[in-house]
């Protein structure tokens, strides 16, 4: 068998930083204004110890921001830094996929969008506009490498 090595890839580094079990779900929280440990942790259902370990990372990595609001003890509010603000139309978009292939029924969570009508996001090309399909993407480069077709 050939020596193997994990391909260099955007989504492996993406997922070391929020693809831990319980990140997404502090980030869902953060998003809907909840801002404490205390409430984080009830509304995740994640263990306290769990739960130190995610927001010292979202933090360390700038996904969020630690804030002092008590000092005795201290406590903080954790609010969303650019980075943590860039990640929201993702965890739309995967709340979207779990609406239509996972939720049976009504979607338990919904958003309104400004225009008014209820948020169905859709991920489009920066230069064209055109809804993104699996069979309209084609990699020009794979762990770095160029492809043929590419050059």
């Amino acid at each position: 068998m050939p020596d193997q090595h994990p391909r260099l890839c955007s989504i492996a580094n993406s997922l070391a930083v929020v693809g831990e079990r319980w990140s997404l779900l502090v980030l869902r929280e953060v998003f809907f204004g909840v801002r404490r440990f205390d409430g984080i942790a009830a509304h995740t259902g994640a263990s306290r110890s769990v739960l130190a370990i995610r927001l010292k990372k979202l933090v360390e990595h700038g996904i969020l921001s630690k804030e002092l609001y008590e000092t005795h003890p201290p406590r903080y509010e954790y609010t969303p830094t650019e980075a943590g603000r860039a990640l929201q139309p993702l965890l739309l978009a995967l709340m979207e996929w779990g609406d239509h292939y996972v939720t049976e029924g009504e979607p338990p969570t919904a958003y309104r969008h400004d225009c008014g009508a209820v948020l169905h996001p859709r991920t489009v090309c920066g230069s064209c506009g055109e809804p993104l399909h699996s069979d309209s993407t084609h990699p020009l480069r794979i762990g770095g490498i160029p492809l043929p077709e590419a050059s």
